[in-house]
């Protein structure tokens, strides 16, 4: 396991039963909880999810025995805090590839990142409705879906533009009391083209972007995980951010 004080690098030689720890669909909701909310008892994270604190306290245990998470400072001596170990959860995909494991994990964590999306605009919308956020944040909050042609090079450029800006952008509005957590979610997926007499059809090759011309690249989101979650180092890409919050 290579890990700093904001990653924690999955290796699929050396990290099975971890990854095998994170399958689990509450695990990776509790975990991105934490990383979006804060250190958090199992009753307090049992209310959120629906589930008994029975349950979030055993697996809130296996993730700490895998070292995502670990105890965090007690308001009192009567129930045990969890918190975070790590900000995002990244692995490289190309180790991923090499085995059905690591394979069936890629495709769930994207999977989970893609109903935290979900979960996030829904949150997003009640959030504006209720006037919790004021109208500066209309303009620069949307998705988009764009479609450009682009060679393995340049998307991996991309991701690293993308991940060096955010960083700058992260440590300059580190201490504004107007930021917010933004979920931003990220997907370079390359797909074929189909031909009409492919299995595909007209309509595959006939989807395309549908942002509008009004609407800007925005908030679309660690869990954490993320999670939580951030996208791309190097060649290793953090697909599994705040997955969370997922």
């Amino acid at each position: 396991m290579d890990s700093d004080e904001h990653k924690r690098v999955l290796d699929p030689e050396h990290d099975t039963a971890a990854l095998k720890a994170l399958t689990h669909p509450l695990r990776i909701q509790l975990l991105g909880l934490l990383r979006q909310d804060g250190p958090a008892t199992a009753s307090e994270l049992a209310a959120r999810t629906g589930e008994s604190s029975a349950s979030t306290s055993y697996h809130l245990r296996v993730l700490a025995k895998y070292a995502f998470i670990g105890e965090a400072e007690h308001r009192d001596g009567r129930e045990r805090r969890w918190r975070a170990l790590h900000t995002v959860t990244s692995w490289s995909n190309e180790s991923m590839e090499s085995s059905a494991a690591g394979r069936a994990f890629v495709s769930l964590s994207r999977r989970r990142q893609i109903e935290h999306l979900e979960r996030s605009l829904a949150r997003y919308e009640a959030d504006m409705a209720a006037g919790r956020f004021g109208p500066e944040w209309v303009e620069p909050s949307g998705i988009s879906d764009l479609m450009p042609r682009l060679t393995p090079e340049s998307l991996t450029e991309l991701w690293e533009t993308l991940a060096g800006k955010l960083e700058e952008l992260t440590a300059r509005d580190a201490d504004d009391p107007r930021a917010a957590h933004v979920v931003l979610l990220t997907a370079g997926l390359p797909i074929a083209r189909y031909d009409r007499d492919d299995t595909g059809g007209e309509d595959a090759a006939e989807d395309g972007p549908t942002r509008p011309d009004t609407d800007r690249p925005g908030a679309t989101g660690h869990e954490h995980a993320g999670q939580q979650d951030t996208r791309h180092e190097d060649t290793r890409r953090e697909d599994a951010g705040r997955e969370g919050a997922s």
